[in-house]
C-alpha cells in the first residue's frame, strides 16, 4: 500500500483534507497545534488503496517545535511515496516558504492550492499553470471544505508517486550556494539521503544536523571564518530564511494578480476582530458568548416570556389529565417544548430523549425484568443497580451533545484562537503565553488529548503547569453532575436557574486554572515564557460534515463508557451496599449495616470543612462515596446516586415518600440525596466544585502520569488537585453558609500574594 503524507502550515486546511479523502472522524480545529501527531486514513479511489499520513501543522522544518520534529523525521526518515504540500492560496507567499523546503527532499510531492473557492469570491487568480512551471513540481487547485478537486489532487499524486523525484533548492544563486554545493558533495560522498536537503540545515548549523553529523560541521566554521555579510555577519539561518523569501516574492508572487492592487479592503474577518479581539470588550463578549451557550442548553425559560407574560401552563390549558399526566401522545411531545415557558434547544431535546425514548425503553425492561420470576435479588440488581445506575448517566447525554456542538462551532469557526490571542495579550506578564490556553480550551472536550496537546509547549515548566489545571476546564463526563446537581437545587430549593448555576461553576473552573497557573508560574514552576506567534485563521462557518463527525465521536465514547466502565462500577456499588463484612444478605432500609456503607463513614469526617461530611449525619457518606467513585469515571458520580436511591428510600422511610426516584431522570435521583441528607445549597455547590477540581478520572490520570514523565512531578501534580479541590470547596462553602468568611479568605490570599513577591524578590537579589 503507498504512502502518502499531508504537510502544510496551520489553519491551511490539511485536516479537512484528511477527512475528505479518508471519511476519518479525526478531529479538526481551527487554531494551530490541534494535530499533534501524525494520522492515518485510507483513500480509496486510487487504482490502488493509499495510506494518508496527517502530519502536524507547521511553518517550517526547522526543529523549535515537537511538530516540526514530528513531520521532519516522518518525511525524511519514513519516506512516504508522495508529500501532497498543502498550501492556503489566500495566503501564497507566506505558505510557499514552507514548500521550498520541502522540494529540497528528494521525494515526489504535489502542491495542493486549497482555498480556492475563498480566492476566486475575492476576485482574485492564480495561475497554477505558471507556479508549476516555476516550482518544478505539479500543482493542482482544490476547495477541501466543498471537497472540490480532490480526485484530479489524488490521481495526479498517484502517478508522482511512481517516479523518482531528485531534491532542488531555491537558494542557487544566494551567498551560500558554494558553501551547500561542497557540504552536499561531501555528505553525499558519505552516503547520507536527502544530502541536500541536511547539507541546507547543516549551513544553517541545525541543532539536530549539528549532532548528526559533527565530522562535516568544520566546513561551516571555516566558511564562517572567511565569510563577509553586513547585513547578518554569520548567522547563516537568518541569511536562508531571507533568500527564501526573497527568491519567493521576486519568482512566485506574480503568479498571484489581485482584483484591485491599490485600495486595501477589509476583510469581514478583519471587521469582525476589531471588535471580538478587542483589548477591553474582547473577554466581556466571550463571556456573554458563553453564557448564551449555557442559557440555550439548560434554560426552561429561552427567552423569559413566561416570566414576563405570565403564560398558561398546560394545566391551565386543560391539557393535563386529573393525576397531572398528558392525555395523549401530542401532548406529551408538547410537553417537552412548553409548560408555561418555551424551553431551550437542549432541554427540548433532553426532555424528548427521557421522556419519549429512554423512559419508555427502560420502563419496558424493568417490566419485563420484574415479570420473570427472577430471584429477588437479581430483580434488585438489574432494576435498582443496573438500570437506574446507567439510565442516569444516559439521561444527560442530549445535554452533553448540545453544549460539545456549540463549543465545536466556536473552534471550528476560527473563534477559539482569537481567546488564545486575548489570553495571551493579558497574562504574558504573568509567566503564560496564549499557546498554553489551546490545549486548557480543548479541556471543555476531554482531558485527554488535551493533556497530550500540551506536547506543543516548548517549555517544560509551563507544560507541567498547563497538565495540572486541564482538568479545571470542566469536560463533557462532569456534565452530568453539574447538570443533576444544578437541576435538583432548582427543583428542591426553587432557587435561581439551572444555567446560571452551571454557567458560574463553569466560570469558576475557568478563574482556579489561571490562578492556579499564575501562581504556580510565579513560584515553583517559574520560567521564561516562551514566544506565542500564532496566525488568526478568517473566520467560516464550520462544516457540517465535520460537525455531526465530532457529535458521533463524543456519542460512541459515551455510551460505551456507560455500558463498560459505569457498567461494572454500578454492579460493584450495589453488590457491596447489599451486604456486610460477613458477606450476609441485606435488606434496602439496612444499608447503613453495608460495607460500602462502613467504609465511606470512615471517611466521612474528613470532608466536613466542604459541607458534605459528618454534619450530613448517617446517610451522609452517600456524597463521599459519589466524589471517591467519580475518580474511575465522573459519570459514576450520578450513576451511584441513582443506584442507591431505592435503598435509601426504603431506609428512610417517609422523608423521601412519593419521590419518583426514576432511571430517565438523575435530577430525582439528587433530590432524594438532599432530602435524606439535608444538605445545603453551599454544601451542594461545593460537591460540584470538588468534583471539578479533585483528581480526574483514572484516563486523564494515567495520561498526566506519561506526559510528565518525571515521577516526582505526577506525584505532586497528585497533591495538586487534592490540595486544590479541598482548598476551592471549603472556601465555596464557607462563603456561602456564612458571608463574613470572605474577609478571612481575602486575608488568606493577601498573605500568599505577599510571601510570593517577597520570595520573588529575595530569589532576584540572589541572582544578582
Amino acid at each position: 500500500m503507498k504512502r502518502f503524507a499531508l504537510a502544510g502550515n496551520p489553519n491551511c486546511g490539511k485536516t479537512t483534507l484528511f477527512n475528505s479523502l479518508t471519511g476519518s472522524t479525526a478531529h479538526v480545529g481551527n487554531w494551530p497545534g490541534v494535530t499533534v501527531d501524525k494520522r492515518d486514513g485510507v483513500y480509496k479511489k486510487c487504482a490502488e488503496e493509499v495510506k494518508i499520513v496527517d502530519l502536524p501543522g507547521i511553518y517550517s522544518l526547522s526543529p523549535y517545535t515537537p511538530e516540526e520534529v514530528i513531520a521532519r523525521n516522518y518525511i525524511l526518515d519514513e519516506k512516504p511515496d508522495c508529500v501532497i504540500n498543502i498550501v492556503d492560496a489566500t495566503n501564497l507567499e507566506r505558505n510557499l516558504y514552507l514548500t521550498t523546503q520541502i522540494m529540497e527532499i528528494d521525494v515526489p510531492m504535489v502542491v495542493a492550492l486549497n482555498m480556492m473557492d475563498a480566492v476566486e469570491k475575492q476576485g482574485d487568480k492564480i495561475d497554477e499553470k505558471e507556479l508549476e512551471k516555476r516550482l518544478g513540481v505539479p500543482v493542482i487547485k482544490i476547495s477541501a471544505l466543498k471537497e472540490e478537486g480532490l480526485k484530479e489532487l489524488m490521481d495526479k499524486a498517484y502517478n508522482e508517486s511512481n517516479k523518482t523525484r531528485e531534491g532542488v533548492t531555491v537558494l542557487e544563486k544566494s551567498s551560500l550556494s558554494h558553501l551547500i554545493g561542497d557540504v552536499k558533495i561531501a555528505l553525499k560522498g558519505q552516503k547520507v539521503s536527502n544530502p541536500l536537503f541536511h547539507a541546507i540545515k547543516l549551513v544553517e548549523q541545525d541543532s539536530i544536523e549539528v549532532e548528526m553529523h559533527k565530522s562535516t560541521v568544520s566546513m561551516v566554521e571555516e566558511f564562517k571564518n572567511t565569510f563577509n555579510d553586513e547585513i547578518f555577519g554569520t548567522d547563516f539561518e537568518a541569511l536562508v530564511a531571507d533568500a527564501r523569501y526573497k527568491y519567493i516574492s521576486k519568482n512566485f508572487a506574480p503568479v498571484l494578480s489581485r482584483a484591485d492592487k491599490t485600495k486595501f479592503k477589509m476583510t469581514k474577518s478583519d471587521k469582525a476582530d476589531k471588535v471580538l479581539t478587542h483589548k477591553i470588550w474582547g473577554i466581556p463578549i466571550f463571556l456573554v458568548i458563553l453564557f448564551g451557550i449555557f442559557h440555550l442548553t439548560f434554560s426552561e425559560n429561552l427567552l423569559w416570556l413566561g416570566s414576563i407574560f405570565n403564560m398558561p401552563s398546560l394545566k391551565d390549558l386543560g391539557l393535563l389529565t386529573a393525576g397531572g399526566d398528558p392525555m395523549n401522545f401530542g401532548v406529551k411531545l408538547l410537553a417537552c417544548i412548553y409548560d408555561g415557558a418555551i424551553y431551550s434547544p437542549g432541554v427540548i431535546i433532553n426532555n424528548i430523549w427521557n421522556d419519549l425514548i429512554v423512559g419508555e425503553l427502560f420502563g419496558l425492561i424493568k417490566g419485563g425484568v420484574e415479570a420473570s420470576g427472577m430471584a429477588p435479588w437479581a430483580i434488585g440488581l438489574i432494576n435498582d443497580g443496573i438500570i437506574e445506575g446507567i439510565g442516569a448517566v444516559l439521561s444527560f447525554l442530549p445535554p452533553i451533545l448540545v453544549l460539545f456542538l456549540f463549543f465545536s462551532i466556536l473552534e471550528d469557526s476560527g473563534y477559539m484562537a482569537r481567546i488564545a490571542f486575548i489570553l495571551d495579550r493579558m497574562f504574558r506578564k504573568f509567566g503564560l503565553s496564549g499557546r498554553a490556553f489551546l490545549p486548557m480550551i480543548m479541556g471543555f472536550g476531554c482531558s485527554v488529548p488535551a493533556m497530550i496537546n500540551t506536547r506543543t509547549l516548548a517549555d517544560e515548566k509551563e507544560r507541567t503547569a498547563t497538565i495540572r489545571v486541564i482538568p479545571f476546564f470542566s469536560c463533557g463526563a462532569k456534565l452530568p453532575i453539574l447538570t443533576a446537581v444544578a437541576g435538583a437545587i432548582v427543583a428542591r430549593f426553587g432557587v435561581g436557574n439551572a444555567d446560571l448555576i452551571t454557567y458560574g461553576m463553569y466560570l469558576l473552573g475557568i478563574i482556579t486554572a489561571i490562578c492556579s497557573v499564575l501562581l504556580m508560574r510565579s513560584t515553583s514552576l517559574k520560567g521564561e515564557t516562551p514566544p506565542f506567534i500564532m496566525e488568526l485563521p478568517a473566520y467560516h462557518a464550520p462544516q457540517f460534515k465535520n460537525l455531526m463527525a465530532h457529535l458521533w465521536d463524543k456519542t460512541k465514547h459515551f455510551v460505551k463508557k456507560a455500558f463498560t466502565i459505569i457498567f461494572a462500577s454500578t454492579v460493584v456499588i450495589w453488590v457491596l451496599s447489599h451486604f456486610d463484612f460477613t458477606w450476609h444478605m441485606l435488606e434496602d432500609e439496612q444499608i447503613n449495616q453495608s460495607i460500602l456503607a462502613q467504609i465511606s463513614m470512615l471517611f466521612q469526617p474528613i470532608f466536613t470543612p466542604l459541607g458534605f461530611g459528618s454534619q450530613l449525619g448517617q446517610y451522609g457518606w452517600v456524597f463521599v462515596l459519589a466524589a471517591v467513585s467519580g475518580l474511575i469515571a465522573k459519570e459514576n458520580v450520578i450513576s451511584t446516586f441513582a443506584t442507591l436511591a431505592a435503598c435509601l428510600a426504603a431506609a428512610s422511610s417517609g422523608i423521601i415518600e412519593g419521590l419518583d426516584i426514576s432511571a430517565e431522570d438523575g435530577v430525582d435521583a439528587v433530590v432524594a440525596m438532599i432530602r435524606v441528607t439535608g444538605i445545603t445549597i453551599p454544601g451542594l455547590l461545593a460537591f460540584i466544585a470538588f468534583n471539578m477540581t479533585t483528581i480526574p478520572c483514572f484516563a486523564a490520570v494515567a495520561t498526566a502520569k506519561a506526559e510528565l514523565q518525571s515521577s516526582k512531578r505526577y506525584h505532586g501534580t497528585l497533591v495538586f488537585w487534592i490540595v486544590t479541590s479541598f482548598a476551592v470547596s471549603a472556601m465555596v462553602y464557607t462563603i456561602g453558609s456564612w458571608w463574613w468568611t470572605m474577609f478571612i479568605w481575602a486575608a488568606a490570599i493577601a498573605v500568599v500574594v505577599l510571601c510570593i513577591i517577597a520570595y520573588n524578590k529575595r530569589q532576584t537579589l540572589k541572582q544578582q
